[in-house]
């Protein structure tokens, strides 16, 4: 649906007609721009925005199906960018994300949002609260919105990094590193990890680009040169988002390689402890299968203290056998 239309001229904001033409040409006779945001449209809604602004048909195709990677693509009349906000589920302690398409284009910017986790109202406010950005004209909405997910990328990798901490603990700690309940989780923060990277790094191109890094920002049209700071500055942040998520990979495979070492050092343990106590248990079996055989000519059969000077030799043999594999940590 249609959650949004605004007009932006000379530091403020104005509601635009439901006409999207008058809307357009209103905002191009004051110098400003128009502001166009959806949520979850419809073909039939979007339609209506498509032809009115001449979007690019593989374009609304992409906003229209979603799931689609963070990416910038030039067309003749339009801009497209796609963005991909990530959501921090403290109680699951899980990474989730949406997707935000900004088609920017002469004097207008239209934004499709798909899922949770769009910062838009932040966005909003801060253009009315600063109207500095407006020379930047529609331009001013894609930074604005670019700004807004990366800073809250930071917040994210903090989170992911506190979890990080606690599952280092959990698997440092004495009797618990080998817990299956440790592996799953484990395996879930990689998942998160993935999932994270899966949106921050796709878009370190399309932010360069913009930033005008390489010859490749020159041909990026309707982003202007006074527009490249702000866009370097997204970057900047990005850059460290990135290097936060390839710190919290290595550490999280770190982790998981501690983990597998100490299962497999606890399992060498637990053979140890049944070897020993296999070893103690053949003595006395070997003794007494010797005598069970019932042989008729055997030593000692008929003596009166064979039976407790056997005993007490499988007694001396099982105390010898504990004290060395007591002595050697193998009890």
């Amino acid at each position: 649906m249609i959650v949004d239309c605004g007009v932006y001229r000379e530091g403020h904001r104005s509601e635009g007609s439901q006409d999207f033409s008058d809307a357009l040409e209103q905002a191009r006779s004051a110098g400003g721009f128009v502001w166009i945001g959806l949520h979850e449209p419809t073909a039939e809604e979007f339609d209506l925005v498509a032809r009115e602004f001449g979007l690019h048909p593989l374009a609304v195709e992409d906003a229209l199906k979603a799931h689609q990677r963070p990416k910038l693509e030039v067309y003749d009349d339009s801009v497209f960018v796609v963005l991909k906000p990530v959501v921090y589920e403290p109680d699951s302690d899980t990474v989730s994300s949406g997707e935000i398409m900004i088609f920017l284009g002469d004097s207008f910017a239209v934004s499709v949002r798909h899922g949770r986790g769009a910062p838009l109202d932040a966005v909003r406010e801060r253009l009315e609260r600063e109207p500095e950005l407006h020379r930047e004209g529609a331009t001013a909405v894609l930074y604005g919105v670019a700004d807004a997910v990366v800073d809250h990328y930071l917040e994210v990798a903090t989170e992911l990094q506190t979890d990080l901490e606690e599952l280092e603990t959990e698997v440092f700690t004495p009797d618990a590193g080998g817990s299956r309940h440790t592996a799953s989780r484990i395996y879930g923060f990689k998942r998160q990890i993935l999932e994270f990277r899966r949106a921050t790094v796709p878009l370190t191109a399309p932010m360069a680009r913009l930033a005008g890094a390489g010859g490749s920002g020159s041909r990026v049209p309707f982003v202007g040169e006074g527009a490249r700071p702000y866009f370097r500055d997204v970057h900047d942040h990005l850059t460290r988002v990135n290097e936060s998520v390839e710190g919290l990979d290595r550490l999280v495979s770190d982790v998981l390689s501690a983990h597998l070492a100490q299962v497999g050092v606890q399992q060498n343990d637990d053979m140890r402890k049944i070897s020993a106590w296999a070893a103690m248990a053949v003595v006395p079996t070997m003794i007494a299968g010797i005598y069970g055989m019932n042989f008729e000519h055997m030593p000692e059969l008929h003596w009166t203290w064979s039976y407790p000077v056997v005993i007490a030799l499988m007694a001396a043999l099982e105390v010898v056998l504990f004290r060395t594999f007591k002595r050697r940590g193998w009890l």
